[in-house]
């Protein structure tokens, strides 16, 4: 057979010894199975995700590897395509960047743990990057100007919000210094009054889109008020009597 001493390391048996005229002598030995240092056999990642976004130097899991003989000791070492994205501190993966799940959402190493009688074991792993809620970074708004005298709740534009998560939904609020002449309907800026460029041109507002995660992006807007050519609406005369016999 073939012996392994972790699981029987020493065999007891009898050996009987005969002559030729059948005369025998029996003496029992015991057999014992020398340790020998094996290589790992395999090797464990506690966690092989991590959210984006995450510093450089978070931890990703730590490793563990199975090997036949007790008591050994490992070193780990790093290989594959995307071995540049990570280190090992001790028997911890840590990240030497910081992830974006939009840009690259998984990472392809190769571990390898050797013990201390340089005998190794190696195996692949696929790193991914877990999709974390992001906030918006930007609002633009299609039109700032009105023309005066428009109707109450005339659309002045629509907001679009730009987020690093596609798919994502948004809601807006009004604030700022004219606020009450506004409203927002879904994503369209209205208006709660008829404007006067003559009285008043512009007006400050401030708009916040939150996304379905709570996150929130503010940006300020000055909407201007067109001048609009209107129609006269009276007429003066200096002097309305006149002499008689005038030429």
């Amino acid at each position: 057979a073939s012996f392994n001493f972790e699981a029987k390391n020493s065999y007891a048996i009898t050996v009987t010894t005969t002559d030729q005229g059948s005369l025998t002598f029996s003496k029992n030995f015991t057999i014992t199975v020398n340790d020998v240092n094996e290589a790992p056999t395999d090797l464990s990642l506690s966690s092989s995700s991590i959210n984006e976004n995450m510093p450089s130097g978070s931890t990703v899991g730590t490793l563990t590897s199975t090997d036949p003989d007790a008591g050994n000791t490992f070193t780990y070492s790093l290989g594959g395509t995307d071995a540049a994205s990570f280190s090992i501190s001790g028997n911890t993966l840590k990240t030497t960047a910081s992830f974006n799940f939009e840009a690259k959402n998984s990472y392809a190493i190769s571990l390898t743990t050797t013990d201390q009688g340089s005998l190794s074991f190696s195996k692949n792993f696929t790193i991914t990057v877990n999709n974390v809620n992001e906030a918006p970074t930007d609002i633009s708004l299609s039109g700032t100007s009105i023309n005066e005298n428009m109707p109450i709740a005339s659309t002045v534009g629509t907001f679009t919000t730009t987020d690093p998560d596609a798919a994502n939904t948004f809601t807006y609020t009004l604030s700022g210094t004219d606020a009450a002449s506004f409203s927002i309907s879904g994503n369209a800026l209205k208006t709660t009054a008829s404007f006067d460029f003559e009285s008043k041109n512009s007006y400050a507002i401030t708009v916040t889109s939150t996304d379905q995660g709570s996150l929130t992006f503010s940006k300020s807007f000055t909407i201007t008020v067109n001048d609009v050519n209107e129609a006269p609406t009276d007429i003066a005369l200096s002097s309305t009597n006149v002499n008689e016999n005038l030429p």
